[in-house]
């Protein structure tokens, strides 16, 4: 079984094979590279149960070599990371090897500096080690704990997201987990696609592509995330972390015989995100949602009217939506908030996040800042909980069937017909 997301343009490929294993057909290659060992091109390192596979390749028609992991048990090969993608060889003579200084290195024929782990700690007796998840690590021989790795691949992704790779920051040490495109099918090298977790007081994850930005998931501050169709499934389950060390999110998989990956790619292929017309990024315009069934699928929000009839009625939603009443703050019985249900969050570009407060709070907090123009109480089953209100326009707004959530936007309550 394949699930998919779609949409033209494609940005990003979500893939779940559902594939068994079969564990007779594993070669007896080794998962390991010693200090003592030499590692030329033509080699291959295989995980110890046969499901990844790394060595040496050429994508395509393409003259250069690349030193890459893929799927060993899948036909047609999809390589999901490469330790040299900006830098690569001109032949097949050449190796990799752990270097004096504890590094795995890739050395061209002449044996030159390549590529390197560049590793900030070394050991005395270092292996490099395939494992079963697809990440290549750099340990000592005698410490297995995950906490104790020297480097590890999954700290550097290239275009795909493996199950149990983290997308986000790691804060205290420095480290960037984004996924980059590969600049075509026969060059691996960063493209100028990208998905980025954004530090706001509520991180999300975008798109871009150069420094326009395409696609936007909401705050995962939610159970939805803004992301649709991200439900509870027997696949896989989505996880959130933000805390004081890092902030990112990552999917496990419930069924280890599932073979899933999660690709940032740069051109049309097979099915992506954006899912639908709804999730490109502001198609609407401010203070307006975007209804995939609705006609016209983009609707100025209850309280406000397009800022130029004329391009709205032509069908050039960008300039969004103004108040259309007189609303003045802090009027007795005119201002007001309209509750919303089954939205996704606006851009949290300019917005506040309190955990600690309740949802009168959060809408008396709103009330008494005449900058604010939207309210919610976030609530993820006791994940996460708290007050996120919005200044300014609200941006990038839609409406999702069934994984939407309450926002209580700001307006004139005559003008709107619509009681507190």
């Amino acid at each position: 079984m394949v699930i998919l997301l779609t949409m033209p343009h494609v940005f990003v490929i979500i893939i779940i094979i559902n594939v068994l294993i079969v564990l007779s057909h594993i070669s007896y290659a080794t998962d390991t590279i010693t200090k003592s060992a030499s590692f030329p091109d033509g080699s291959t390192l295989v995980s110890k149960d046969g499901t990844f596979e790394m060595g040496f390749f050429r994508p395509g028609k393409s003259l250069n070599r690349y030193v890459g992991i893929w799927y060993k048990n899948i036909p047609v090969r999809r390589v999901v990371w490469v330790a040299n993608r900006n830098n690569p060889t001109k032949d097949d003579s050449s190796k990799l090897i752990i270097s004096q200084d504890g590094n795995l290195v890739l050395l061209n024929h002449n044996d030159s500096l390549v590529w390197s782990t560049n590793a900030s700690r070394n050991s005395s007796s270092p292996v490099v080690q395939l494992l079963n998840n697809g990440n290549l690590v750099l340990r000592d021989e005698k410490d297995k704990n995950e906490e104790s790795f020297l480097w590890q691949g999954f700290d550097h992704p290239c275009d795909t997201l493996l199950a149990g790779m983290k997308c986000g920051w790691n804060r205290k040490l420095g480290l960037v987990w984004n996924m980059t495109a590969w600049r075509n099918e026969e060059d691996p090298s960063s493209g100028d696609v990208i998905q980025i977790m954004v530090l706001t007081s509520n991180p999300e994850s975008v798109i871009l592509k150069g420094s326009t930005k395409i696609h936007r998931t909401g705050p995962w501050n939610a159970p939805s995330s803004g992301v649709v169709g991200l439900k509870p499934n027997p696949l896989y389950d989505f996880v959130f972390v933000n805390n004081e060390d890092e902030v990112y999110y990552r999917y496990t998989l419930k069924n280890s015989s599932v073979i899933s990956i999660v690709i940032v790619n740069q051109t049309l292929c097979l099915q992506t995100t954006p899912l639908d017309a709804c999730d490109y990024y502001n198609v609407c315009g401010a203070n307006a949602q975007c209804i995939i069934d609705g006609s016209p699928m983009c609707q100025c929000l209850l309280g406000f009217k397009p800022k130029s009839p004329e391009q709205w009625n032509s069908m050039d939603w960008t300039q969004g939506c103004v108040r259309s009443g007189n609303w003045s703050c802090g009027i007795k019985n005119q201002d007001g908030f309209q509750k919303f249900v089954g939205m996704k969050f606006p851009n949290t570009t300019n917005s506040w996040i309190n955990r600690n407060t309740t949802l009168n709070d959060c809408k008396t907090k709103c009330f008494q800042n005449c900058s604010c123009t939207a309210y919610t109480y976030l609530d993820a089953n006791g994940a996460v909980s708290g007050c996120s209100i919005w200044f300014g326009d609200l941006i990038d707004l839609r409406i999702l069937q069934s994984s939407g959530q309450d926002l209580y936007v700001r307006m004139d309550i005559d003008s709107s017909n619509f009681g507190k």
